[in-house]
């Protein structure tokens, strides 16, 4: 009876030993007589007690690491302090095993060297407005670095950086100028721009005001040569219709030589008037008056 009891416990022990049920995202490193023998994966997996063991149970999930914050000296001799955060993913669970001996010591510590060499090649000015670029050559030296350790590294990011007190007044102090600075240029830039845009306004104005008044000028020399136009053809027509009559009436020269005596009353009514007459119109007055006296002893 107790030997039926001691071999139940011996079989159940055998089975719990014996199998070993893998989770999702996780593999089993396994050893048979201290030499690796497979890599088991999620699921149910049977191995052979007192023979087989498991090294290693190993995450397949990506993993973050925080690298301690680091002194870092750049190129101008400045003390910066930078922490720095990487995401790796095993892709080899059994080189990640037995191709180092703690893979995140290994990474963090080829993080630092290689932080300490990218900025070291840096200036301080450099080194904030190129985190990207940091970024990005760690990202490449570290996955070059650990692909023989069964470890891709898919991201590094700066999380900080921290220069010391008195780089950080001088660099406020410098922000602070900098903002003055461009807070003056854009001003004169304004009152300039202001100034320039009132000149062309002004100028804009007196050229078409001078445009307008050229324009008022030539309508007004048109308009007035028009109506003198208008008079001359008016006076033509006038002359050209009195020449008619007086050609359709035929006139004797004694009319003719009164026409003209008329013509010249009408003229000499004005006070700023001078009137001269010629030689020949003389003659045409004595005939005139030669004839007022022969209808006076006449009448």
């Amino acid at each position: 009876m107790y030997v039926l009891i001691a071999l139940l416990i011996i079989i159940v022990i055998i089975a719990v030993k014996s199998i070993k049920v893998v989770r999702q995202s996780e593999v089993y490193i396994i050893e048979r007589l201290g030499k690796f023998h497979k890599v088991a994966d999620a699921g149910l997996t049977i191995i052979i007690p007192f023979f087989d063991h498991v090294r290693s149970v190993v995450s397949l999930k990506q993993q973050t690491m925080d690298v301690p914050p680091q002194g870092v000296i750049t190129k101008d001799n400045v003390t910066i302090t930078i922490d720095t955060v990487v995401f790796y993913q095993i892709t080899d669970p059994a080189k990640a095993v037995y191709e180092i001996q703690s893979l995140k010591k290994g990474i963090e510590y080829l993080a630092i060297t290689t932080i300490r060499d990218i900025v070291g090649k840096m200036d301080l000015d450099a080194t904030f407005s190129s985190r990207d670029g940091i970024n990005a050559e760690l990202r490449t030296i570290l996955d070059e670095a650990t692909d023989r350790w069964g470890c891709k590294i898919d991201r590094v990011e700066i999380k900080d950086i921290t220069p010391p007190a008195d780089i950080r007044d001088a660099m406020e102090k410098q922000m602070n100028a900098e903002r003055n600075k461009r807070a003056l240029i854009l001003e004169a830039e304004a009152q300039k721009q202001s100034a320039v845009t009132i000149a062309e306004g002004k100028k804009a104005a007196a050229i078409l005001e001078a445009e307008a008044d050229r324009e008022a000028r030539i309508r007004r020399a048109a308009g007035e040569a028009q109506a003198i136009k208008a008079v001359a053809e008016a006076k033509s027509k006038e002359i050209a219709m009195v020449y008619e009559a007086i050609k359709n009436a035929d006139p004797d020269e004694k009319l003719v030589q009164i026409k003209s005596l008329e013509a010249l009353e009408e003229i000499a009514k004005g006070d700023a008037n001078k009137v001269f007459i010629p030689f020949e119109a003389t003659g045409a007055l004595s005939g005139l008056g030669a004839a007022k006296e022969i209808f006076t002893d006449k009448k």
